[in-house]
Order: C-alpha cells, then structure tokens, then sequence
C-alpha cells in the first residue's frame, strides 16, 4: 500500500483498506479460534436476556469494567493542587505512566508525575533505596517546594512504610529536614481513585496542622471568619473551582480553596512550559487550621479528611455534588450560615434565572428514564437533579459506592414520586449495567466515555458527564456546580433530546413530520 504526501490517510480510511481488511481477516482465522457468526448471534441475545442478566447479577469473583480506578490516581490529583508539589508515586514506571496519561488525556494538558521506579529487586529487597535516590532526583531537578508521596500496589504488597523511608532518605541527604514530603498509603488493590484522593488530602491536612512528618510544629487553631473548602476528585475541576471561586467573592467570603488544581490543568498556550501553576500555597495549608468550618463539595470522596478537619474542632459540611436547584440551594445556605454573609442579590437571580429555563423545558424531560453511573456523589447530585426536572433517575450505578450512599440514595428517590420505579447499584460495574439496559431499558444514560461502548451495544444514548472523558473535548473547562453549572447540565441533556428527536424524523418525506425548526 502505497501513500502520498499529497493524500495521506487517516486510520478512519486507512484500516479499511484491503490489505489491512485481508490482515485482520486472517488473524482472526488463524489465531483467535473463532466460531461461526450464527453462535456469536446466538450468545450475544442470550446476553440480552433477563436469565443472562440473573447469572450476571450473581457473579463474585470477577469484574468486568468498572466505573472507577485505583487508589494512586485520586492522590496525584489531590497533590497537584497545592504550589508546586510533585507527586511522587512509590512504585513502577508504568504505574507512573498510566496516572499521566489518564489525566493528560481527560485535561489535555501535562501533568507532571514521578515514580520511585521499583522493578523486580525493590519487591524482594524493599523499596527504600529506590526512596532515597527517588527524592534526591525529584528534588535536584524539577525543585518543587513539597513532595506528596503515595504507593502503588507493589510498595504496599511488600510492606514498605513511607513515613520510616522518608526519615531515612532525609537523613541521607536527600532532601531538606525541613523540606514538605507528605505521605499517604494508597494500595491500589482496594478502594479507587476517590480513597486516594481522600488519603492524600488527610495526609496533607496531618502534615500542616499535626507536624505529622515532623518537618512542621503541631498548630494550635485559633479561629477566624474564613471558610476552607474541599472539592473532591472532580472531573470538571477546572470550571467548577472557577465557578466556586466566583460565587464566595460575590458573597465576600474570606475562603482557602484547599487542593486548587484549576490552573494547573488550564495553562495557557504562551510559549512558557509551567510545570506547576497555581495551587494552594503551603501557608494557606497550615492557616487553614483556623478556619471557622470547611465545606465538602463530595462527601463520599472526603469522609477521612473531613473526620480529621472536624477532629480538630472545625464544623464540616459535607454535600453531595451540588447540582439542580436544591443542591445549589444547599451549598449556598451553608456557605451564608457559616460565614454570616448573606446570598447576594445576584445569586438570586441566577437562581430565578435556572428555574425560569427548567420551566421553559421540563416537558422534553418529564417522563424519561435516565441511567446514571459514576462516582457516588455526582451520581446523588445527577438523580437529585434529575427528579427536580421530572425525569426518573432509574439505574444508579457507582462501583465504588458504598452501603451509606445507597442508604442516602435510596432516601433521595422515596422523596420524589419520580422515584418510585428507581434503583440504586453500589459495588456493580459497566457490565451489570449493560444487562440493565436490556432488559429494563431507559431513554438517556450519564456518564463518562467508557458508556460509549454500552451506547453503541444497547443503543442508549450518552450523555457525557464526569472523568474521564477521552473522546471530546474541553468539558472540564465548563462547571456543573452552581445554578450556573447546572444550566450547562440542563443544556446539555437537552441537546441530546433535542439530537435524538432529529435522528429518529430526519428521513425526507417518510419521516419528516416532526423534523421541527421550533422544540
């Protein structure tokens, strides 16, 4: 096969070429042991079925796609939100490698990540040279101002203890005594990416307020007017910070945005490389002590941290992804009772102005059935939404949801008519839902990208929400938090409708009637 300069071909066209279309064909002969297509067809509607769904559901052993990954990812997320911190994962390279790219490829930014390299010798051996060397390197060459330090499935297996390793490579000169390395265990055999991040911000708050490593004094709080605020593992953290940054200065609060990654993963395109950007300063981090109470945007995301913040005397508020009228109203009364400032005028009228558009388009929505998979708290702020537009949230999906969501789920749905048909799926993964979608199947599904492959089996249309989304663009920049946040939600559920109402009457005079200018 032979290309141009002038016509070189995508992979859209290329692998459709007849050299590559006889190459696969013939793999698949040779190789993959395939049967006749009549016995695929033949299993695949079996799959379908309400009694393949029963197996399904009764399966122990084994996972099939998640909706979530491990520990080790939610900790680099969680560190690259303070100035100039590296991340610094205490396991393999390919680890490393994986964390990276997962995030470049939802933020479509860099983001800077190192390992302590472990092979085949630190897991017999222990890792703790590899600490030593790992911190000197990390810190001669990309000089950061703090290190946060988590592991990865080998590290822990063997037993490593990170806060003797880091004594040790202090010791040996690696860094500063009084340099900042944080430190959390994050095995990524249990958990996923939401209890690393979890992890990682309790070990932050432990290292600044406990003089947990040592490197800091143990702070006595003396209390102020200012709020600190927690925003999760969150798929749309550059607009949503953005979004909640705006919101305390029109109120005029004094706040600690407390893991700010909003610029790190939004840098602009000037001709300067900014390894780090932005952040939350380490002295905000210790002052943060003295916060008159911190606000969780994601309780089920922060149970660990917010247990240490309220240990030290702090009033914590934990909501559940803030998204609909009723989560925003919450999110902000808690901010007004907390700091004594009153709901701007403003705010108000966004308010008026997000309730003006539900009415203009709740018939599109009243009546459908969505199903919803993802993290357990932008699963509860979508179905709270959703019922507050009429929908029925029917399949609630979060594989790593816990018996207290799906307690507070299930308290959500009775408080709604809307719910009444509605069922809440912690622990199950993307296969569960397949089955789901076949036999009892809804009309628009939320998620992340990885409910592309369900939309393209099951014919349920996507609507992307939450991390990762790999196969478009740009939404992180957009919140879906606050009354603004939720009228991109509200329009984007809309267009879907809106897109698919046009597929199913856009064949000229057949189908036609309904291909309407006006919705």
């Amino acid at each position: 096969m032979t290309e141009t300069a002038e016509k070189i071909r995508d992979h859209f066209d290329l692998f459709h070429q007849p050299e590559y279309a006889d190459m696969m064909d013939n793999k698949r002969k040779q190789f993959e042991n395939a049967v006749g297509e009549a016995e695929v067809a033949r299993v695949s509607d079996w799959t379908k079925t309400k009694e393949y769904q029963e197996k399904n559901f009764a399966r122990e052993a084994l996972v099939i796609n998640p909706a979530k990954a491990c520990q080790p990812l939610g900790a680099v997320f969680a560190a690259v939100g303070f100035e100039k911190t590296l991340p610094f994962v205490h396991g393999s390279q390919g680890c490393v490698a994986y964390y990276r790219s997962h995030f470049s490829r939802h933020f479509k930014e860099p983001t800077s990540c190192v390992s302590s390299s472990m092979t085949e010798d630190a897991a017999v051996f222990g890792g703790l040279n590899n600490m030593i060397d790992g911190l000197a390197n990390s810190y001669a060459l990309y000089k950061p101002k703090m290190i946060a330090v988590s592991t990865t499935c080998m590290a822990e297996v063997i037993g490593d203890d990170l806060n003797a390793f880091i004594k040790n490579a202090k010791e040996k000169g690696s860094v500063p005594q009084d340099f900042d390395v944080t430190y959390a265990h994050t095995p990524a055999f249990v958990g996923s990416h939401i209890t690393g991040y979890d992890n990682t911000m309790k070990g932050v708050v432990e290292h600044f307020w406990d003089g947990k490593s040592g490197t800091t004094p143990k702070l006595e709080r003396q209390p102020n007017e200012s709020v600190n605020f927690l925003g999760g593992f969150d798929g749309n953290t550059v607009g949503n910070i953005r979004e909640v940054k705006r919101i305390f200065e029109l109120m005029g609060v004094d706040y600690t945005i407390f893991g700010d990654n909003s610029d790190v993963w939004d840098t602009p395109a000037d001709g300067e490389f900014r390894m780090y950007d932005g952040g939350t300063t380490l002295e905000q981090a210790a002052n943060a002590i003295h916060a008159k109470g911190t606000i969780s945007m994601q309780e089920f995301c922060t149970e660990k941290t917010l247990a240490t913040i309220a240990a030290h005397g702090q009033e914590v508020v934990a909501l559940n992804s803030p998204i609909g009228i009723t989560g925003t109203d919450r999110f902000l009364q808690a901010v007004s009772r907390i700091t004594g400032k009153a709901i701007p005028e403003a705010l108000t009228k966004e308010r008026g102005r997000l309730v003006d558009a539900i009415g203009d388009s709740s018939a599109h929505i009243h009546g459908k059935k969505f199903a919803i998979f993802g993290d357990p708290d932008l699963c509860y702020g979508l179905a709270e939404f959703i019922l507050e537009l009429g929908g029925e949230p029917t399949h609630i999906l979060a594989t790593n949801g816990n018996k207290n969501w799906e307690v507070k789920v299930n308290e959500l749905l009775a408080s709604s008519p809307f719910g009444t048909n509605c069922k809440v799926y912690p622990g199950k993964d993307l296969w569960h839902l397949r089955s789901l979608l076949f036999t009892e199947p809804v009309d628009f599904m939320i998620g992340n990208t990885y409910g592309k492959y369900l939309e393209r089996d099951t014919g349920t249309p996507l609507i992307r929400m939450g991390f990762p989304v790999f196969d478009r663009h740009h939404h992180h920049r957009s919140p879906i938090w606050g009354y603004q946040g939720t009228m991109n939600v509200l329009v984007k559920i809309l267009d879907k409708i809106f897109d698919e109402m046009d597929k199913a009457t856009n064949i000229a005079g057949k189908t036609d009637l309904s291909f309407d200018i006006i919705r």
